[in-house]
């Protein structure tokens, strides 16, 4: 068998001849598996005459044996040669007709996108903006005021004030203000007069305690919002226009959200047990929170910064769009509006696509390596953080694995992973390399650079 390449610019031509001596004994062999297997009426199993089999099996064997020597033939030859190809072989259109049954000897052709020459190296020469995001004294007490919230309770109390929950038995009022026999009754109402979208129907509860009976109506207080009246009084929503009038509303309970106190038992549900022991001490490890969580942030926006700068630095990169768009029009899922679909991704694509070549070369670099090891240890990280944005810092490390390992299981997410893992090596990489530029920045500031763009 002989292969050989054609380059001609950005793509190749990958031409195999195959000759009958370099498949007739596998196709020998594999016939004689079928002779010794196939049960034939008239013969005994395995017994059938060789040139029966041949007769009967001998085409469809030769066309697999061939069609299999040739896709190992050339995936060797690609991997042997060190090609880089882009996407994979597709059938050439020059590719002469083959007569299975009639030919002996083969010619395949294949095009092939080649995937464009350049270097990459970064150094202290190479200047990139990094953004160091300040941790304020009001995010560290708004995190500390998150915390007392989640270790918060609720209590019981005699008088109403804002925010409270007010539960008690609701009744519908007839014209003249007693309950209507058959209208609506809600035994365990629940308000908070904080909602109300009527200020007089809020002014209402001003000072209102436990025993209390208030004539309210819920139309007004709402300024009839169907979905809210509707679920306070149970009903469907088109049915709240039949029920417009006053409610009596005799209050069983009010009940208060009571934020934890910065105690030990508040300290110790955060962190490790005994690690915090002072208010002081708690206020610096929230600080060091936030500060791990914006490090993270500001390393997610130097990846960004690093790719535009590399892109620029590496320049225009030479495509066989031609062959692209071929490789992309046969995986497209909408087989009606292919064409469409990959003529409007096409220029996103590339410009992905040369991200990704960079990306190679640049884990190459730095030596990245991806095991089973350091995509646990990844999963881990985004769990950590997944945890801490919903203020859960002390998860214990047991849970935190068990959600890792879910995380894992999902191809999609492991995709995802993994490629975390890659670019993680390589912001870690590129930062020793390059120079960076700090800026110091605030939050609000930094959230600035992900805000979606709106039209002036």
């Amino acid at each position: 068998m002989n292969i050989s390449l054609e380059k001609t610019g950005a793509s190749a031509v990958i031409t195999v001849k195959m000759e009958k001596a370099d498949y007739q004994n596998a196709v020998k062999k594999e016939l004689k598996h079928i002779a010794s297997q196939v049960e034939i009426p008239g013969f005994r199993k395995g017994k059938a005459p060789f040139s029966f089999v041949e007769k009967r099996y001998g085409v469809q064997t030769k066309m697999e044996q061939v069609d299999k020597l040739l896709n190992t033939s050339l995936v060797n030859y690609i991997k042997e040669n060190n090609l880089q190809i882009l996407g994979e072989p597709m059938v050439s259109e020059k590719q002469p007709n083959i007569d299975i049954v009639a030919h002996e000897d083969f010619e395949f052709l294949f095009d092939v996108a080649l995937a464009p020459e350049f270097e990459i190296s970064l150094t202290n020469d190479d200047h990139v903006d990094f953004y160091d995001i300040e941790v304020t004294d009001e995010q560290v007490q708004e995190q500390i005021d998150m915390f007392t919230r989640q270790a918060g309770h609720h209590e019981s109390v005699e008088e109403y004030a804002d925010r409270d929950i007010i539960r008690g038995v609701l009744a519908e009022q007839d014209a003249e203000g007693n309950v209507l026999e058959d209208g609506i009754n809600v035994e365990k109402a629940s308000l908070m007069p904080t909602y109300f979208k009527n200020d007089a129907q809020k002014a209402l509860f001003e000072g209102a305690k436990v025993g209390d009976v208030l004539t309210v109506n819920p139309v007004e207080a709402y300024e009839n919002n169907e979905n809210e009246v509707a679920s306070l009084l149970h009903i469907k929503k088109e049915e709240v226009a039949n029920h417009k009038g006053n409610f009596t509303f005799q209050i069983e309970e009010i009940s208060r959200f009571v934020p934890a106190e910065l105690n030990q038992e508040l300290f110790d549900s955060v962190f490790e047990d005994g690690e915090v022991t002072t208010e002081e001490q708690f206020r610096d490890k929230v600080r060091e929170l936030l500060k791990t969580q914006r490090v993270a942030d500001a390393d997610y926006k130097f990846l960004i910064d690093l790719r535009t700068y590399c892109e620029e630095k590496v320049g225009e990169l030479d495509f066989c769009h031609e062959l692209l768009k071929k490789f992309m029009l046969q995986n497209v899922k909408e087989k009606e509006n292919a064409e469409e679909i990959v003529e409007k991704d096409f220029e996103a694509s590339l410009k992905a696509l040369k991200w990704q070549l960079i990306k190679e070369k640049l884990a190459k670099t730095y030596d990245v390596k991806v095991g089973r090891d350091e995509i646990h240890e990844q999963a881990m990280k985004m769990a950590r953080i997944m945890f801490l944005r919903y203020g859960m810092p002390n998860v214990p490390e047991e849970y935190v694995s068990q959600y890792a390992e879910k995380m894992i299981e999902d191809e999609e997410q492991l995709h995802r992973i993994v490629d975390q893992c890659v670019e993680g090596a390589i912001v870690a990489g590129a930062k020793n390399a390059v120079t960076l530029e700090h800026k110091n920045i605030a939050l609000a500031d930094f959230q600035k650079f992900f805000a979606p763009e709106t039209e002036a």
